[in-house]
Formats: C-alpha cells, structure tokens, sequence
C-alpha cells in the first residue's frame, strides 16, 4: 500500500485493513473511531475532507446493505443535563475520540439515533432503524442495542482505537453481573422533534473505588492470543475486529474466571471499598437491655436515618440488640420488580453562607437543613437560583422541612420561612459535600412462631431523619409488641416484624421473599402512634376480609372515639406495597392522625419537619397503641370458624341454655341471631358483624354452645 509523501495512509489504505480484518458487505458493525492515533490522511488537515474520507472508506467495505453505527454518546442524563435526540451534540471519551467525525455522521441524511439519554448511538442502513428505535430505558439491560447486535450478527471495529473501552463490555458485565457494577438510575427530560418528556433510565456505572475504574485490556490481550480478534495496521495504529458472539462469549468466560477480570482492581468487597472511599461511619449506639420505649426514642431519633445510609444502619444496629433479629440485605442497583435498591448516601457537611463568610444554617446544626440524597454543590449562587432549590414548610414558618429526592438528581437545602425571607444578598455560598456509592439497604426481621406458618405481619419504616412519630412510633411500639409475643406460648399464627426503609425496603423484602406471600394472611403497618389523637385504622384494599373484620372490632372495643377509613383515604406508606396487584396481602394501618379536610396539610401539623420531636410524642399514647395492637392480635388468635353440631333449632330449655342478661347483654339480645349463623361458613368476627355485637360477647356465646357440645371449631 502506497502513500503520499508527509501522510501516514490514504483512503485505500483504510479500505484494505477494514477488509482485511475480516469486515464485508451487509455486515452490522459498530465502529468506534479515533482517527488522530492513525496519524496524518492523504486529505490533509480538514476535519470534512478526513470525515468524508473515513466515512466513503467505511461504506465502501460494507456497502449500501451494510449497516453503520457509531456512539453519539453525550452522558446527557449523569451530567444532570435533558438530553434532545436532534440537537445534543456527542461527545469523545475512550469509546471514540474523534467527535468530529461522531458529528458530521450523525448529521448526515437518514441516520437514526436512539433515544438513549446517556449512550445514544447513532446508525445509517437498512437495519438502523430496527436496531435504534424502540429500545426500553436501559442502556445494558435487556433487549438493549448491545443484546440486539448479538442477535443479529453484529461487529464491533476499532480504527484507531481498540476493544478495551468498548461499550460491549459493560453489557456483559451486566448480563454475568459483575461485583464491582450496578445498575443506577437516572431521571431527566428527553426532547424529539420539538416535544419534551420527563424520563427515568436505568445504566450500568462502577462503584468509583480506583479499585472498579474500567480496564479491559487484559480481556483484549485475550481476544488476539486465541485469534477471537482480527487486526490490520493502518498509518501509525492499526484497525480491529471482532464478532460480537464470539465477543461475548469471550467476557461471559473469562469473568466467570475471574469476575473482576474487566476491572482495575485488585479484587475486594464492593461496600467496604465504597465505604473507605466515602469515609463511612460505624455508627454504635449503646442500648441497655430490653430498654424503655423513652430510652429508645432518645437513643435514635435524632440520628441521619436516610434509606440507605450510615445513621439508618446504626439505628436498625441497636435495634438488634432488643430482639432476636435478622438482617436481610439488598444490594445498591438490585432488581426489586419494578424497583432499584438506590445508592448508599452521605453527607459529611453541607452549609449555606454569605459571601463574607457569616455562615446562616448547617448540616451540623440539624440533618434536616440538607435535602436527602442531595447532589453534591460547592459554588456560589445567586439569590434566585438559591430560592429555586431552598425548601421551606408549607405550614410552619419556624420549622425545618423534610425532603427527599431519592430518584431525583438535584440539590437542595431546607430552612425555615423566616430564616428564607430574611435572605435579601444578591449572591450566596452553597457548601453541599455529599456521596453517593454502593451499600445495601438493610431490613430487620423478627419472628415469632406459632403452631402454623400462617403469617400475621407487623410493619414499620425506620428511615426519616431526626424525626419521631413518623415513624420511630411505629418502630417501637412494633419492637415491644414483638417483645410481649415472645414470651408467649401456644400461638396459633407466626408473627413477622418488619423494620425497614419506606416503600423501597417493603418492595425489596417481598420481592426476594415470594415464597413467603401465601401464607401471609394479613398485616398492620404501624405510623404515627405517639401523638395525642385517637387511633385511625385504614382498611386493606379489599375492605372486607378476616383481617379488616378483626381489626376494627378491636379498634372499635379498644378506642371508643377511634374511627376507620378505605384504602388510601387515611395515610399512604407500605401498606400499599403488600396490598398491590400480584401480591394482595390484608394489610391496614394504624396510626393517630385526625380526618383530614380535603386538601388539608396532611395528617398533623409538625408532619415532616423538625419540630417533630420526642416532646410532640406522649408515652401514655404509645403504651396505649402497644396493648391496642396486641388486641388486635388477641382478636386474630381466636378468629375461628365455628362448625354446628345441632340441627334445627336448638331447644334450649334442655340444655339449660340461658345467657345471663347482666353478664353478656349483647350476648343474651343476639343468642338466636348467633345460632343461626352457625353453619361452618362464617367466622367469629363476621358473626359479632353480622349481629352488631362485640367478638367477645359473641365467643362467650360460643363458648357456652361449646361446653354443651352443640359448637365445634372447624380447626380443632
């Protein structure tokens, strides 16, 4: 191969090694290009004439019937920037550095581009189309355009540029699952032809340990020595080709060999590394044994408790040391049906400052002026763009506010209303030192068996920040209604009590425990019990099973001025996760928050903020919600069916039957309406319904039917 004076390679001599490297037409390939490593082409310095040059040379060898793609990646939606299909432009990075060429193919008449917020490709040829549209949100995952070049016989080539930091890779990585990888997600906007829609998009990134740092040369070393690879030298570089089965089949082996084999390393467990990284805490908080309801609120409330988090792990720590329990644990990006476990976030310091110096509010002063799971920041803002991200109550003027982003990528801070309006400097300082990493989200299960592995299951969320009713209350009322069955003997159900984070920690622990949902007959998830309000018990969805009919029988004997609600109209927390579709298990809740007016504040007044605190939480009311629940338990104990042993109507009066008046009025009133119920199809709770009467009047009559062998149980 000849060429001019002063260049390295000419046209020619692309089209030669591209051939050479076992590339013909039809082929799908998937180039990637850096062509400053090839040195100087026979068309100069002009960035269009050396893009016409690589494109003419690439069509040539696969030809009109050949599909061409190349990465447009922009990183659009990890740089917490919208991503729009025609306007934003690719950028370079070790996949391809030549962004020049990226942009003048992407601009060229009928290339299709995938709606890929972070790694778009884009693609030109009779299969461009089939392979970049439709593609659900994950960059890796499947039916992704990586699966889909597999499936149709797809190439990957470098020009310049090797297989060590192809794409392909952390596709596999996914597929096998690699420990030092996980999936995250990413939330922005997508804009495609003048429309703009918000958008969730799941990617494989690495833990950020130097330890998980990409490295695939060594798997390349591998794909050349067995000849898996096909390589031609072009001007100063050379060009490489590999198919993508064999590719693929190449990863799939070598890191079951070796999983960290596409790494940095050396080898080492995730968290730990990320927690090193992160200078993580081992948060030990000492708890006397079997402590007192007051000395575990003091303990714990005030600890950072976010979902995944240092704070969280040791509360739910010292927790552990009050009960026997279980940890179960869910690794960050793990699939939770439609769910993600969410990264491990910490905050070592945040503040908001003036320009001078004079600092106004920081993390230090309470965990609840920094928005959790806020993006890191460390800049100076001006007043309006600070207002856009400052949070404040709703209700409260003096009070800190709660909020969250857990799958929002943005930053913020939180303070009072009055300390907002007093900011009248036209720019400030906004100091937010934040992490996020790999870690696991942790749930703590206690168990007490019974005679049947029939479940009941207590559930409460450990995971606001320095806050007490919601939900501490529910966590320990839980523990010391689980402390109370422990000593007991003879039951007849097994009573689960899960400790957990919000919505994400349900979904985790029933996602991984499948098994386990049909023999769970209903549950209570437990909120808000410290405040001086009577009790609200919301129903399951269904409304009418076993367990609504106990529960508020309970509730209704227990707590005269309690009062009930549908599904969804009281509060909204876990129990909707356990009354989902595909999962449809009884579960209400209970709680003390007053009807709520429509479109009031919702359930009290300190509800999310700083100002609730153990002195918003009464003692006397968590006692009472402890014998409360555990009634409730009583009364699902001795929910049976009932089975005669008569028929007709009995004759009383040779039995000497006779329900004294004075002991059991509603028993003596209902006598007859309560014979006639019994048939083997109706259960305690649904007789005392049926007749108006409460579950103990109506097992006193049963009792005494009984005695006299005319009632049996259909369980014994």
């Amino acid at each position: 191969m000849q060429t001019p004076r002063d260049t390295n390679y000419s046209r020619t001599d692309l089209v030669d090694s591209l051939k050479l490297t076992g590339l013909r037409p039809g082929d799908i390939v998937f180039f990637q290009v850096s062509h400053l490593n090839l040195g100087v082409p026979e068309c100069g310095a002009s960035v269009n004439e050396m893009c016409e040059l690589l494109y003419s040379a690439m069509h040539e060898v696969i030809g009109p019937e050949g599909t061409m793609l190349l990465p447009t990646f922009s990183l659009s939606f990890c740089r917490n920037e919208d991503f729009d299909l025609q306007a934003t432009p690719g950028i370079q990075g070790g996949w391809s550095s030549s962004v020049e060429f990226l942009e003048y193919f992407r601009g060229l008449p009928e290339v299709v581009r995938s709606a890929d917020p972070i790694y778009s490709v884009a693609g030109l040829g009779p299969r461009a189309e089939e392979l970049l549209t439709h593609l659900p949100n994950t960059s890796y995952g499947k039916d992704c355009l990586h699966e889909r070049l597999v499936k149709a016989g797809g190439k990957i080539c470098g020009i310049g540029a090797g297989l060590a930091e192809t794409p392909f890779l952390h596709y596999v990585e996914e597929t096998v699952g690699v420990p030092f990888r996980y999936k995250k997600l990413f939330t922005g906007h997508v804009g495609q032809n003048g429309k703009r829609r918000k958008q969730g998009w799941i990617a494989s990134v690495p833990i950020q340990a130097t330890n998980g740092i990409p490295d695939g040369t060594r798997l390349e070393r591998t794909a050349r020595c067995e000849g898996l690879s096909h390589v031609a030298e072009v001007g100063l570089a050379e060009v490489v080709c590999i198919d993508c089965g064999s590719f693929y089949e190449l990863i799939n082996r070598e890191i079951g060999r070796n999983p960290w084999m596409t790494a940095r390393g050396p080898a080492g467990d995730p968290v730990v590394l990320e927690n090193t990284r992160t200078c993580g805490k081992d948060i030990r908080i000492q708890l006397p044994e079997n402590a007192t309801v007051e000395e575990l609120i003091s303990a714990l409330w005030r600890l950072p408790r976010d979902i995944v988090s240092d704070g969280y792990d040791g509360a739910l720590r010292a927790l552990s040391t009050q009960v026997p329990m279980a940890v179960h644990e869910y690794p960050t990006g793990t699939e939770c049906w439609t769910w993600l476990v969410p990264e491990k976030w910490t905050c070592r310091e945040a503040w908001l400052e003036t320009l001078d110096g004079r600092r106004l509010f920081s993390y230090e002063d309470h965990p609840l002026h920094v928005v959790s799971y806020s993006l890191p920041v460390d800049r100076e803002v001006s007043r309006e763009e600070l207002f856009e991200h400052l949070h404040i109550h709703p209700e409260l003027s003096d009070a800190i506010p709660f909020v969250f982003k857990y799958y929002e990528r943005d930053w913020g801070l939180c303070c009072s209303k009055k300390l907002k309006d007093s900011l009248r400097d036209d720019r400030y300082r906004v100091v937010i030192r934040s992490d996020f990493s790999y870690g696991t989200l942790k749930v703590g299960e206690v168990i007490v068996p019974g005679d049947s592995s029939e479940t009941f299951v207590l559930c409460a969320h450990l995971c606001h920040t320095a806050m007490v009713n919601d939900d501490l209350s529910g966590v320990v009322v839980g523990l010391k209604v689980m402390q109370e069955l422990l000593k007991r003997r003879n039951l007849r159900y097994t009573y689960r009590f899960l400790i957990l984070p919000e919505t994400i920690g349900s979904v985790a622990y029933l996602s991984h425990h499948e098994e386990l949902i049909p023999k769970m007959i209903g549950g209570l998830f437990l909120e808000m019990l410290g405040l001086e309000n009577p009790h609200a018990l919301q129903l399951s969805f269904a409304g009418d099973t076993e367990m609504d009919r106990c529960l508020s029988h309970a509730l209704k004997e227990s707590d005269p001025e309690g009062w009930t609600g549908p599904f969804r109209t009281v509060v909204g927390n876990d129990e909707r996760q356990f009354n989902a579709p595909g999962v449809r298990v009884p579960m209400l809740s209970l709680s003390r928050v007053m009807k709520r007016k429509p479109g009031g504040w919702p359930y009290y007044p300190e509800y999310h903020s700083s100002h609730d605190t153990p002195e918003l939480t009464s003692l006397a009311r968590l006692a009472e919600s402890r014998d409360l629940v555990l009634k409730m338990i009583d009364t699902v104990e001795g929910n049976r069916v009932p089975v005669n042993r008569f028929q007709g109507e009995i004759f009383c009066s040779r039995y000497g039957l006779n329900i004294d008046a004075y002991a059991n009025s509603e028993g003596n009133r209902a006598l007859f309406d309560i014979i006639f119920l019994i048939d083997g199809t109706r259960s305690v709770a649904e007789i005392a319904s049926i007749c108006k009467i409460s579950v103990e009047s109506a097992h006193h009559v049963l009792e005494e039917l009984r005695q006299l062998a005319l009632v049996d149980y259909a369980d014994t």
